[in-house]
């Protein structure tokens, strides 16, 4: 069943289109950083967009930055939306439940795909500013890519402190790793909704309603007694793994917070869809 979902996934359009334009924003502000006679001064501008013109290997922190507090929730929302609605809507879902597909493997079979696209999308996302990274700024402070017999200059963190390759690897794997259960987190609110509803673009204007409603609550004094059960609350908190040290107070609280947000919601769609009425 996992197959099959992963199948009908991979061969959705949408899905791709998706993937390209989240790849495609982080590609234009590189060309712009490259080609302008200035960058964001230290301390101003998108996180790491004034670091990156001097390493491009920092790009996909930068990346990242860029794609989390809209365009990646967004992508999220529209996937995670169709993941029952969507069945539910072409009048597929009643023909899946016929066959000896129980609901709850058949929900987990979404699930388990929806975090196989949410991975993949983030992987990409990285993985192809990595490269368009090092080819626009180079590696150390040198443009383009490194001339024969240079050797690159350590990457220099958030605190100040120059930072290994493979130091730089695996706080990069980290941050993945932390937006990765963040965008679940975020993905489990829109399934359930999405067992709710027979639309998926209910389903997803529900999900983002949820994030925008999250996202304002974040900018009033007022709304301080709940902004850390706030869904966005932690959510760039995974810049604290580019901190010498790492800074693990709020990325903690932002995976327990999100794990607590996959337990309920995931919990409350397997519920309401055990029971769903799919038969009319």
């Amino acid at each position: 069943m996992i197959g099959v979902e992963l199948r009908k996934l991979a061969l959705r359009p949408r899905v791709w289109v998706s993937v390209l334009l989240l790849c495609l924003l982080p590609a234009i502000v590189g060309v712009f950083l490259a080609t302008a006679d200035f960058a964001p001064p230290p301390g101003q501008g998108g996180a790491f967009l004034s670091a990156v013109v001097s390493d491009g290997a920092l790009f996909p922190a930068a990346a990242l930055a860029l794609v989390l507090p809209l365009f990646l929730p967004i992508a999220v929302a529209v996937t995670a939306g169709d993941a029952i609605a969507g069945e539910a809507s072409t009048g597929t879902l009643r023909y899946l439940l016929v066959r000896p597909v129980g609901r709850t493997r058949l929900l987990g079979a979404k699930l388990v795909s929806l975090a196989v696209y949410v991975t993949a999308a983030i992987v990409i996302v990285v993985l192809t500013s990595l490269v368009l990274g090092v080819i626009l700024f180079g590696t150390g402070g040198t443009p383009g890519v490194a001339g024969p017999g240079e050797q690159p200059a350590g990457v220099t963190s958030l605190s100040g402190q120059s930072l290994s390759s493979s130091g730089l690897g695996l706080r990069l794997l980290g941050a993945v790793t932390y937006v990765v259960v963040s965008m679940l987190g975020f993905a489990a609110i829109t399934v359930f909704l999405s067992t709710v509803t027979d639309s998926a673009l209910g389903a997803a204007l529900g999900g983002l309603a949820v994030l925008i409603t999250s996202s304002v609550l974040e900018t009033l004094d007022a709304a301080a007694s709940v902004k850390p059960y706030l869904p966005t609350h932690y959510w760039l908190s995974w810049i604290d793994f580019f901190r010498d040290p790492v800074l693990w107070r709020n990325i903690d609280h932002g995976l327990l917070l999100q794990a607590g947000y996959i337990v309920v919601f995931f919990g409350a769609a397997w519920a309401n869809f055990a029971t769903k009425d799919v038969t009319s």
